[in-house]
C-alpha cells in the first residue's frame, strides 16, 4: 500500500474446479413447470443455458476432488500443507459435525491448521482469501494454505427467486508466498447486519425434501439492497484502487458473480465499466455457484491477463457483504 511498510507477496495458485459430469438443460428443469408464468419467464431469461448436478454427493465430496485437483497441480502432499480453510455451504450434512476436518481427514492433511469459514454467503471465499493472507504474513511458519469451497443447492429447487439459479461444483486454490497465477495485492471487506435474514431457510421441525429459500421481502432485495450495494462499491472501489495507486481504468473488465445476465447489465451501467466476457460464459454454462463464483471467473481470467495486469474482483451476498479485491497476473 502506498506510504505503508511493503508486506510479504501472497501469491494464489494453482486454482482448480471440479464438476460433476452430469448436467441438465435449465430449459428442461421439472419444477419450472411448477412456477407462475412470470417466475419461468424470469428464470429462463437469466443467461443460464445449463447446470450442473451432484446428485447424491456432499459438498464434502465436491470440495475433496478440487482440492486433490489443486494439491496434484501444484506437485504437493496434502500433508505438507500448513493451514486449510473449507468455505463451508449453508446447509451442513449434520449439525453439530466438522465438515472441516472430515475434508481434512479425506485428504490427509494431517498437521493442517484447520478452520471453516462461512457466514458470509457468496462473499465468504473472500474472507476466506483473507485470513489465508493473515495467516501466511502473521505466521512464519505457516507457508501454503489450501482454501476449498464446494457448491451445491440446499434445496430441491435450483431457481432462487427473484436472484438467480443455482448449480453445483467446487474450487480449491492455494495461497503461497510464491508461485501461482495471481499476486494478491489488496481487499476490502465490509458487511451489513440489517439484512442478515434477507435470505433464509426455515428447517426447524420441516423436512429437508420440504425446504425453500425464501427472499422475506423482494423489494428490499430489489430495490434497497441494490442502491446499498451501488453505494457500497461506488465507496470500497476508490477507497482500494486509491490506495494502490491504480486508476479504475487500469484494472481492465470487472469481475463479478455470476447471477444473471440483467445484473451484469445492471453493474455495467451502474458502475460504467465493462464486466469480464468470462463471467457471462460460466454463468451460461454453470448457472450461480455461489462463493466458487469468483474462483471459476479468476481462473478464466488468467488466460486473457498478461503478467503484472491487474484483475479487480467485486463480490457480493444479500445477507449483506460486499468485497472488492485487487490481484496482479505474475
Amino acid at each position: 500500500m502506498l506510504n505503508d511498510p511493503p508486506r510479504e507477496q501472497v501469491r494464489i495458485g494453482p486454482v482448480a474446479t471440479w464438476f460433476p459430469e452430469a448436467a441438465a438443460r435449465v430449459a428442461t428443469l421439472a419444477e419450472l413447470h411448477d412456477l407462475p408464468p412470470n417466475r419461468r419467464d424470469h428464470a429462463l431469461a437469466l443467461g443460464i443455458d445449463t447446470v450442473r448436478t451432484a446428485d447424491g454427493l456432499t459438498e464434502v465430496d465436491l470440495a475433496a476432488e478440487a482440492a486433490r485437483s489443486a494439491l496434484a497441480a501444484a506437485d504437493l502432499d496434502a500433508a505438507d500443507v500448513d493451514a486449510l480453510l473449507l468455505v463451508t455451504g449453508r446447509a451442513p450434512e449434520y449439525l453439530l459435525a466438522s465438515e472441516t476436518t472430515r475434508l481434512q481427514h479425506r485428504l490427509g492433511a494431517t498437521r493442517a491448521f484447520t478452520a471453516g469459514v462461512g457466514d458470509l454467503g457468496c462473499v465468504s471465499i473472500s474472507a476466506a482469501l483473507t485470513l489465508a493472507a493473515a495467516l501466511l504474513r502473521g505466521d512464519a511458519r505457516c507457508r501454503t494454505v489450501l482454501v476449498a469451497v464446494a457448491a451445491k443447492t440446499p434445496t430441491r429447487r435450483r431457481y432462487r427467486p427473484p436472484m438467480t439459479l443455482l448449480g453445483d461444483g467446487a474450487a480449491a486454490f492455494l495461497v503461497t508466498g510464491s508461485g501461482g497465477r495471481w499476486e494478491f495485492v489488496d481487499h476490502i471487506l465490509r458487511s451489513d447486519g440489517r439484512y442478515a435474514d434477507l435470505f433464509r431457510i426455515d428447517y426447524r421441525d420441516i423436512p429437508a425434501a420440504d425446504w425453500t429459500e425464501d427472499c422475506a421481502d423482494e423489494s428490499t432485495y430489489s430495490f434497497r439492497l441494490a442502491v446499498e450495494s451501488k453505494k457500497r462499491f461506488e465507496a470500497i472501489i476508490p477507497e482500494l484502487l486509491q490506495r494502490n495507486g491504480i486508476r479504475i481504468g487500469d484494472t481492465g473488465p470487472i469481475l463479478m458473480q455470476n447471477l444473471s445476465s440483467g445484473a451484469f447489465a445492471f453493474w455495467e451501467e451502474a458502475l460504467e465499466v465493462p464486466i469480464d466476457k468470462g463471467c457471462r460464459e460460466n454463468l451460461a454454462a454453470y448457472g450461480h455457484l455461489g462463493s466458487m463464483d469468483m474462483l471459476v471467473n479468476l481462473e478464466s481470467a488468467a488466460a486473457t491477463r498478461m503478467p503484472g495486469e491487474y484483475a479487480l474482483l467485486l463480490n457480493s451476498s444479500p445477507v449483506a457483504a460486499w468485497s472488492a479485491g485487487l490481484m496482479r497476473r505474475v
